[in-house]
């Protein structure tokens, strides 16, 4: 049990339901709660043989360290993961399609962005140690499933993996404003590692140095910048666009 980490909210509980069933520990669900979709959500779970605990909102709130868990909460064994990036390189048969976070902290941030990625079919999400958020319940509840989902892999020194990707024939790109040319005249079609800095700090100076290439986001309105989880989508699903 001390392993065991919390889900909370239908659609990131659901995912691990539906994926690994087995793993679920525990699922709380509260009893005051008799709409269509929980009485569904209950009979998929006694389906699968999950041991149920009714819980009011309070202890759901307590459980999940957050009063957004819809009603729904469970503890869950960590699913086995790919033993590094390398592995799962090394085993794609198709060009990879990465997503590299340099800076985002924020857990809102994180969970959208490993959705997007989920959506686009990339491949892992790379971030560095020690300036970014890990994996908690909050990012998975954003997630809505993805963090199951989508490797998320945190390194050391971002600046040499983004160097050893490049010896793999993975095209660095980053996101600038003053960059020289859009998003939209680049090929993406080639393995690609798209490398995105915080909203307002951008990326470090080392981290865009080290790219192959840097693209903008055209921008028509008054805004400066995009969040960087929706940055994430337009440059993911250009690529995948661009594959298709």
């Amino acid at each position: 049990m001390s392993s065991a980490k919390v889900l909370f909210g239908f659609h990131a509980v659901g995912v691990r339901l539906k994926t690994a069933p087995g793993s679920i520990v525990e699922l709380y669900v509260d009893p005051s709660r008799k709409d269509a979709r929980m009485r569904q959500f209950v009979a998929r779970a006694e389906e699968a043989g999950v041991r149920i605990i009714e819980a009011d909102g309070l202890r759901l709130s307590k459980l999940a360290g957050s009063a957004g868990h819809q009603g729904v909460a469970a503890r869950v064994q960590p699913l086995p993961v790919t033993h590094s990036l390398d592995d799962l390189l090394d085993g794609l048969t198709q060009p990879p399609l990465l997503l590299v976070l340099d800076g985002v902290t924020d857990p809102h941030n994180l969970g959208a962005c490993l959705r997007v990625a989920d959506g686009a079919g990339a491949h892992a999400v790379i971030a560095p140690k020690d300036h970014a958020v890990g994996i908690n319940a909050t990012v998975a509840k954003v997630a809505s499933g993805a963090a199951e989902t989508v490797p998320y892999f945190m390194v050391t020194n971002l600046a040499r993996t983004l160097g050893e990707l490049k010896e793999r024939s993975i095209w660095c790109v980053g996101t600038s404003d003053d960059a020289p040319r859009t998003l939209y005249q680049a090929d993406f079609k080639a393995p690609t590692a798209f490398v995105l800095g915080a909203e307002g700090s951008g990326m470090r100076q080392l981290t865009r140095k080290t790219c192959d290439e840097l693209v903008s986001i055209p921008m028509r309105g008054a805004v400066e910048s995009l969040n960087v989880s929706v940055a994430s989508g337009v440059c993911l699903y250009e690529a995948l666009r661009q594959r298709a």
